[in-house]
């Protein structure tokens, strides 16, 4: 269990949502939040759903950790108070939703959806329309949406890729018919284009400069084509929402005893492992571990004092090259995996760790090689362990995410990491000595003993 403080949380906030993906969300969502901190605002942004690439964009929008609401895989009860712990000292949330605003965990009905998480905020939602192919039509589309379920407050629409002032005149004038709100239309910018390859967007990490570029031309179309004050006003109609805000301190206290150094967990970041949720590292922490952070790419030793490793998703395969060329730091990798440390890695972190992607020499922790597929594996997942690990006991159950379009053989070691009945019956992932593999995303504000575990098990004689 995690510790919990206050009561009430009355940020005002509003929710970005879309009829369907590739509806420019992310765009107008990233530039509402840029655009409201450069006007001095403090904004909290959230993600809807699993997605680790859009935070790193709304981190760079904001200041402030990107931080996701996933009802699936952290339950709906902990929304609110994940909400919550991000939004403490803000001013404004903006969270971006995830598909379609219906859309959630398949064959689960609105669970995990934008508009579930929109009702569990009591948050206004803002429809994004692609209108670059319709005028009239846009009237029935978006009166659909407003009246499919009662409970979610569809507030609002923003335009997006708008051809001409007559074709905005057209747009506006069919909306006044179903009496939804106009808060913006905006045309097309090439500037503010994303690059998009095998997994989605590129992460902010991987583009530096560029990213930047693209953030601040996402404010800068949002200033000039939405309205601002009236979303703004709309943030603040947002009731008080009646939660506890989630803390990663845990409620029980250790037993008094002598003070030992906490120990160095050593977390992957990079361009090539860019996948955390913020409140991994935050869990670390408050367990007792100092974190500190290491990028295989460039670093050709792990932290002073290692004594865990902490590998997350990524990008391995677009870097292969480059990470097996430091031949230094996988050597110091699979040293310390030996040892019986902590070696804990999700998807990425399990390529890293076999003996070869794409024929490219990796770390050499597992008996596995790794290559790209053209098939994409998507989906949440509910996992039970089937092994003793750092992560979790044997027969413990969690839900999780897959995301990735390469394979690995085989599969599963002597000890697997976890079995799963869908999408097929099957066991995966690799647990030996300390190490635990998998392709399996968790979050592990859903089972914060996770990361106390990693911390004992440093500790451990």
């Amino acid at each position: 269990m995690t510790g919990t403080t206050g009561a009430t949380v009355d940020v005002p906030r509003l929710v970005i949502a879309a009829p369907a993906s590739g509806s420019g969300k992310t765009t107008v969502a990233t530039g509402l939040m840029a655009a409201f901190a450069e006007r001095g605002l403090a904004v909290s942004p959230h993600k809807v759903g699993p997605d680790y690439i859009d935070p790193g964009y709304h981190a760079l929008a904001t200041g402030r950790p990107g931080r996701n609401l996933d009802a699936y895989m952290c339950g709906p009860d902990l929304v609110g108070p994940l909400f919550a712990h991000g939004a403490q000292g803000c001013e404004l949330a903006v969270v971006e939703g995830v598909m379609g605003l219906f859309d959630g965990a398949s064959g689960q009905g609105e669970l995990a959806s934008t508009a579930h998480v929109a009702k569990l905020l009591k948050a206004p939602v803002v429809l994004v329309v692609d209108a670059s192919s319709q005028s009239r039509s846009v009237a029935a589309l978006v009166h659909g949406f407003a009246s499919f379920d009662p409970q979610v407050r569809l507030a609002g629409v923003i335009l997006n890729k708008v051809g001409s002032e007559r074709h905005e005149l057209l747009l506006r004038e069919a909306l006044e018919e179903v009496g939804v709100p106009v808060f913006g239309a905006l045309r097309r910018v090439p500037q503010v284009a994303t690059p998009a390859r095998h997994l989605g967007l590129v992460p902010v990490a991987e583009r530096s400069s560029d990213a930047v570029g693209s953030v601040r031309a996402a404010a800068a179309m949002v200033r000039e084509g939405c309205d601002l004050e009236g979303l703004l006003a709309l943030a603040r109609t947002a009731p008080p929402l009646v939660t506890e805000a989630w803390s990663p301190a845990p409620q029980e206290k250790r037993p008094a005893g002598p003070r030992a150094a906490a120990p160095v967990v050593a977390v992957a970041g990079g361009p090539a492992f860019t996948f955390s949720y913020a409140e991994h590292a935050e869990l670390l922490t408050a367990a007792g571990a100092r974190v500190a952070t290491f990028d295989p790419l460039h670093d050709e030793q792990l932290p002073e004092g290692t004594a865990a490793i902490v590998i997350g998703g990524g990008f391995p395969e677009v870097y292969a090259p480059e990470l097996s060329a430091n031949g230094r730091l996988r050597k110091a990798v699979a040293e310390l995996a030996r040892t019986g440390a902590p070696v804990v890695a999700e998807c990425a972190g399990l390529l890293y760790l076999s003996r070869s992607l794409d024929g490219q020499e990796m770390c050499g922790v597992l008996d596995a090689d790794a290559r790209m597929t053209s098939r994409l594996t998507l989906g949440y997942r509910d996992a039970v362990a089937v092994s003793d690990s750092v992560l979790a006991p044997a027969g413990a159950r969690l839900r999780g995410h897959e995301f990735h379009r390469t394979a690995l053989e085989p599969g599963a070691g002597p000890a697997p990491a976890w079995g799963m009945r869908l999408p097929a019956p099957r066991v995966e992932g690799f647990v030996q000595q300390g190490v635990h593999a998998s392709y399996l995303h968790t979050h592990w504000a859903a089972l914060p003993d996770i990361a106390r575990r990693i911390v004992d098990r440093c500790a451990a004689p």
